[in-house]
């Protein structure tokens, strides 16, 4: 660690104002505090210190975000040779899913790394640390099969449009990635939905195009659902992850995972995930109880809810988000239920859009400041109360 440090100082000279790299000095301090512990002190005011920065914050959700990743890859190779019908062994299937999905991450990154990278040094400010997460988010919520120039276009348009426009991290409305998966769905629904697009048939890096094969139908369980029919997949299957879809949403058990290592870690507000998972439960019983028995998605079990399609990643990963989600702890209880109550409306009552989670997520974050002024003017007025009986 001494070593990283002396070689920072070393360098620190030629990116300050009045060095050879001056220009650079944003991209230079962001590689610092990313390596080091920032040793900079408040000049005034009460503040309280602590290692754990935002960065560090952002590291720990990547962390979590893993299984996820590696299950996804896993199971690309696992769908892809599983369509055009070879045996392959564990780490065959792995590879072929690793070359899928890493063009995905580096674009993703590339894109929105540059982007931020460019603002921070025209803005003369230190590089912001969302996107760290953000970045690895975008390819966990994709088809495989999405074109990279798509990818790289989506991306650009979520960090100018709903982060740098509102003043970067921090002050963003709406989460990023999810703003990426929208502008992909809404601009090129073809390459968003179907049953051609969860399974990559061609090459790894797609260079095949990735054509279909006739008669083969990648469809996932909540594509089958919206056609009027109901999945032949087990709970089982759909639990581990064994099934079509985005590369980092189909494995619940990994999102899991996922879920118990950032509320350890107090990342995560655990009344948001569980207020989802309640919200979204409740409505599909309602639906079980009350909704029309020709309408598949409305007698789809509330189990298999939970663990189709994004609804349990959205819950963990993006209902969470620190910036766009409510604050206040009775907020958390009102924004998780109100996402997961959304989520299956969305899906028993628009079957062209068979998902519900991304909307869900998009039309509450919105009301999250809303529902978080609400909280806080009921608490001000019982206390007046109080206080005027008094």
């Amino acid at each position: 660690m001494n070593f990283i440090t002396k070689m920072f100082d070393k360098m620190e000279p030629t990116f300050s104002e009045g060095g050879k790299l001056s220009a650079l000095h944003s991209l230079y301090d962001g590689f610092k505090s990313f390596m080091l512990i920032p040793n900079d002190t408040a000049k005034s005011g009460v503040h309280i210190h602590d290692v754990n920065d935002s960065k560090r914050t952002m590291i720990m959700v990547v962390i979590a975000l893993v299984p996820c990743m590696l299950f996804g890859m896993w199971n690309t190779g696992a769908q892809h040779f599983q369509a055009i019908g070879v045996e392959a062994g564990f780490w065959m299937q792995f590879w072929f899913g690793f070359l899928a999905v890493l063009p995905i991450v580096l674009v993703s990154y590339i894109v929105g790394l540059g982007i931020e990278f460019t603002a921070a040094q025209w803005k003369k400010e230190e590089i912001q640390e969302g996107f760290l997460v953000t970045g690895f988010i975008i390819p966990l919520i994709v088809p495989v099969d999405t074109p990279l120039w798509m990818i790289a276009i989506a991306t650009a348009f979520a960090v100018i449009f709903a982060k740098e426009v509102f003043g970067g991290t921090g002050y963003n409305i709406f989460n990023v990635a999810l703003v990426t998966r929208a502008f992909l769905f809404f601009s090129y629904p073809s390459k968003m939905s179907g049953d051609k697009v969860w399974v990559r048939t061609g090459d790894a890096f797609g260079w095949a195009g990735g054509e279909a094969i006739d008669g083969f139908s990648g469809a996932t369980p909540l594509g089958q659902v919206a056609t009027g029919t109901q999945p032949d997949v087990t709970f089982f299957d759909a639990f581990m992850g064994f099934i079509p879809g985005s590369v980092g949403e189909t494995s619940t058990l990994c999102i899991l995972i996922g879920a118990f290592i950032l509320l350890c870690t107090g990342v995560a507000s655990w009344k948001t995930m569980l207020s989802v998972f309640v919200g979204g439960a409740l409505t599909a019983l309602a639906f079980n109880a009350w909704g029309p028995a020709d309408n598949a998605a409305a007698q789809l079990p509330w189990f298999m809810h939970l663990v189709l399609g994004g609804f349990a990643f959205g819950a963990v990963f993006m209902a969470t988000d620190p910036v766009t989600s409510a604050r206040t702890e009775t907020g958390k209880w009102i924004y998780g239920l109100l996402i997961g109550f959304m989520a299956i409306v969305i899906r028993v009552l628009n079957p062209g859009y068979a998902e519900g989670m991304m909307l869900a997520i998009l039309l509450m974050n919105i009301f999250g400041c809303l529902i978080d002024w609400c909280v806080v003017q009921a608490n001000i007025n019982r206390r007046m109360k109080r206080a005027i009986n008094k």
